[in-house]
């Protein structure tokens, strides 16, 4: 496995964590017809804390 893969979704996920983290902390007041939008704040930091750790798992199994 590449480390630039490894770094993509290194980076990928920490972004995605903290738009999520934004949008569950700041989008309270927000109204959308479908979907609240904390809750898909909360879905973006568990898909964003997901690529993190796939993103380590990645580091970790190159450098062995």
């Amino acid at each position: 496995m590449s480390t630039s893969r490894a770094r993509g979704n290194l980076v990928e996920g920490a972004v995605t964590l903290v738009t999520g983290l934004a949008l569950r902390l700041f989008a309270d007041d927000v109204r959308v017809p479908v979907v609240t939008l904390t809750s898909v704040g909360v879905v973006m930091m568990c898909v964003g804390g997901a690529l993190v750790t796939s993103g380590l798992w990645q580091v970790a199994r190159s450098r062995t």
